[in-house]
């Protein structure tokens, strides 16, 4: 019976892949582990929080232990492929009127073994035991429970200055060159480490929220926004003799994103962040985080035009046109442009896009806003000057610029990169409709990097280089160490760094998010290693691509990505 059972859904996930094309968009030999990797990586927020138990009568009887050790698992492995509520994202959608007729004996073969499609076999890696592949084949037959809002009153009661405006410095109390401190996000300690960039010394740790993923600058340099998976936003002044925070909140149950106005007039003076769930984004004072105006982002998608009850805000960057912020709602794959001008009458424009919308940054104007359509494989343009999109580029499997790297290209000119989750080419796309108009919005140039897994690419004005993580990559020569491009050469072949091997330590590691320094004459990459392990940061001489210095100390726990102030206020990448 078995047997039966796991011939039944192997031609079922077979079938249901020819038919949807998904097997021929991975090449062979790429297909995109990396990406289910990176989505169900790390422990969701969501997972301790208190849910209703809504027994479905069609489903196979669950325990209340069972179902929140199901709930558990799935927030901790599911919920980034498959979504909140079950509906489908980078995964299938996993709703009772398709699993209740799959069965729980299919389930459980396709939970076990994994599809050719890129589901993990969880079963036969030995990250999850018999008895719990019979606990989630029974608890995604359940119906999906929905977690809490978080509304105004709910992000209030957190909401806490430390610090009053009135009670801050008036000028700056430290000696630290600010403009080239780096903010590290230390992942499992919950905190982020500020080194000061010139004595590569740690200034202070900070204690943050789950899982930092992204640290902002306000547009005068003074405040570092950093937020948590788990949706706390810390505001830290820089101009604290020990740059500490002064203010924090949470603005939902999980996050990912955070910025601050930059258009004239305006600076400092407004921050945004939007979250996984519930899934919105709000508006607050840029230097008390007060909470002013939150709007939801369910609604319709792109093509097939469906309602979806939770387009999470994957990520969001400041014009620099316009008072507005560019919010990108990732399974509707809508880019909304928020005006910030009046909260009472908010003004916004939609632009539709392509699913399922993540990271992007700018072109080196600041005018052209290139994001990443990771699950169509596409990176759209929207002109922030004219608040339109100027064009969807097919790219190659599952694009993950992080902010994407800009440089001239010594026979297409100006041009911004992107490298991929599932598969190794490195896109070159132009980025000038003027000068250059015949290479404008269209893929100019395909590096080949070393393999899928890539999170990461980086340049910096001043450099000749263009370098290319691969954290993601199962194999460890390729992890634990970086590729790196020069600019005026690009029909040549990449150098390999061994950035682990310089770190002093034993592997397995990964290495990840290269970023510059004020100067742009050093580069540092993370030697990320488990949490019971000692990691480092790698510091590299961007001209020579020698070892520089490594970073060690005892408190840099799974280092994780880095921010330079001045880079990061400046949108220089």
């Amino acid at each position: 019976m078995r047997r039966k059972a796991i011939l039944t859904a192997v031609i079922w996930f077979l079938t249901a892949l020819l038919a949807s094309g998904a097997l021929a968009e991975a090449p062979p030999g790429h297909e995109p582990k990396p990406q289910t990797e990176y989505e169900a990586g790390g422990t969701s927020p969501l997972g301790q929080v208190e849910m209703h138990h809504d027994i479905n009568p069609k489903a196979p009887i669950i325990s209340e232990a069972d179902f929140l050790r199901g709930k558990k698992i799935y927030f901790e492995r599911c919920a980034g492929c498959h979504g909140v509520l079950r509906k489908g994202a980078t995964g299938k959608p996993l709703t009772p009127d398709i699993t209740v007729e799959r069965g729980t004996e299919n389930l459980e073969a396709i939970i076990n073994y994994g599809s050719p499609a890129g589901m993990p076999n969880w079963g036969t890696s030995g990250q999850l035991t018999h008895e719990e592949i019979d606990i989630m084949a029974r608890y995604i037959q359940q119906t999906p429970p929905t977690p809490p809002e978080f509304g105004m009153k709910e992000m209030t009661d957190t909401w806490r200055v430390i610090v009053p405006v009135d009670k801050r410095p008036k000028k700056k109390m430290n000696k630290i060159d600010i403009d080239n401190l780096f903010s590290l996000t230390l992942r499992d300690s919950g905190e982020v480490a500020l080194i000061d960039g010139d004595t590569k010394k740690i200034v202070n740790i900070v204690k943050t929220g789950y899982a930092v993923h992204i640290s902002r600058v306000s547009a005068s340099g003074r405040y570092l926004y950093v937020i948590g998976r788990d949706a706390k936003i810390n505001l830290i002044d820089l101009w604290m003799e020990v740059p500490d925070t002064v203010a924090e909140i949470r603005i939902g149950l999980e996050a990912r994103s955070v910025e601050t106005s930059k258009y004239k007039g305006y600076e400092d003076k407004y921050a945004i962040a939007g979250s996984y769930w519930p899934p919105q984004y709000v508006i607050m004072e840029g230097d008390t985080l007060k909470p002013l105006k939150i709007v939801s982002t369910r609604g319709m998608t792109v093509e097939p035009q469906e309602y979806h009850p939770e387009p999470r805000v994957a990520s969001i960057v400041a014009s620099h046109f316009h008072p507005e912020f560019i919010v990108n709602a990732k399974e509707s794959g809508k880019i909304i442009m928020v005006n910030y001008e009046d909260l009472n009458n908010l003004k916004t424009t939609t632009i539709d896009a392509a699913r399922f919308l993540h990271d992007g940054g700018f072109d080196s104007t600041g005018r052209y806003f290139l994001v990443a359509a990771n699950a169509s494989n596409k990176i759209a343009v929207v002109d922030t000057k004219e608040d339109k999109l100027v064009k969807l580029i097919d790219v190659g499997v599952t694009p993950h610029p992080g902010r994407g790297a800009n440089f001239v290209d010594p026979d297409h000119g100006p041009v911004w990169a992107t490298s991929h989750l599932g598969d190794d080419s490195i896109v070159l796309i132009g980025t000038d409709p003027v000068k250059h108009k015949d290479f404008a919005w269209k893929v100019v140039r395909k590096l080949k990097g070393q393999g899928g897994g890539s999170l990461f690419v980086k340049t910096h004005p001043k450099s000749k280089n263009l370098w290319v993580d691969t954290p993601l990559n199962p194999d460890e020569k390729f992890n634990s160490t970086v590729a790196v491009f020069d600019i005026n050469n690009l029909d040549l072949s990449y150098q390999v760094i061994p950035v682990g091997e310089w770190s002093g330590l034993p592997g397995p590691m990964r290495i990840v998010h290269g970023e510059y320094n004020k100067a742009g004459d050093e580069i540092w990459f993370s030697v990320w290693r488990a949490k019971d392990k000692e990691s480092a940061v790698v510091v590299i001489d961007d001209k020579t691509r020698k070892l520089k210095a490594v970073i060690k100390d005892p408190r840099l726990i799974t280092p994780t990505g880095k921010f330079n102030v001045f880079n990061t206020k400046n949108d220089i990448y």
